[in-house]
C-alpha cells in the first residue's frame, strides 16, 4: 500500500476515537463545567506548575477522566478531592493546606529568599570593610598608574 494512502487510512480510522473523546463535554455541559472548575484547583503531577485544567499531559487527561467519572457516580467535589489526596497526597492540590507536612511548601520559598538576602547583605558589608583598608588617595593614584602601565612617580 502506498505510504500516503496508509497515512490517510490511519487518520480516517482514528477520527471516531477522537470524536468519542470529545463527547463527554457535549453530553453534559454542566458536568464538564464542574469538572473543569475542580481541575483548576488540582495540580498536574507531570507539569507541576500547571493545573489539571491547563495541562495537556496524558496523566492530566487521565486524572480529569477520573474526576469526571467520580462526579458521574454522584460524588461531591470534596469527596473527589479527598479521593485524589488520598491517592496522590497533598501535592495534587494546587493550594495545599497548611499542615506539618506542608510547612516547607508554604514557608520554604520565603525562607530561601530571606537567607539569600542575608548572604547578599553580608557580602556587601564585607566588601565595604575591605575597601576601607586605610589606603590614601595617593596610594590609589599610584595603583591606577601601575595598572595603566605607566611609571610610578
Amino acid at each position: 500500500m502506498p505510504r500516503p494512502l496508509a497515512l490517510l487510512l490511519l487518520v480516517l480510522l482514528s477520527a471516531p476515537i477522537a470524536a468519542k473523546e470529545a463527547a463527554p463535554a457535549a453530553a453534559d455541559p454542566v458536568l464538564e463545567k464542574r469538572v473543569m472548575t475542580l481541575a483548576e484547583e488540582l495540580r498536574c503531577l507531570v507539569c507541576q506548575n500547571q493545573t489539571l485544567a491547563e495541562s495537556n499531559a496524558p496523566l492530566a487527561e487521565d486524572l480529569r477522566n477520573q474526576v469526571r467519572e467520580k462526579m458521574r457516580q454522584g460524588r461531591s467535589d470534596k469527596e473527589v478531592v479527598d479521593f485524589l489526596v488520598e491517592r496522590y497526597g497533598d501535592f495534587v492540590l494546587y493550594r495545599p493546606p497548611l499542615k506539618t507536612t506542608t510547612v516547607l511548601l508554604w514557608f520554604g520559598p520565603p525562607m530561601l529568599l530571606a537567607v539569600g538576602f542575608a548572604v547578599l547583605l553580608r557580602r556587601v558589608r564585607r566588601r565595604r570593610q575591605a575597601d576601607d583598608t586605610g589606603t590614601t588617595d595617593a596610594d590609589r593614584r599610584r595603583a591606577a598608574e601601575l595598572l595603566a602601565g605607566g611609571e610610578p612617580r
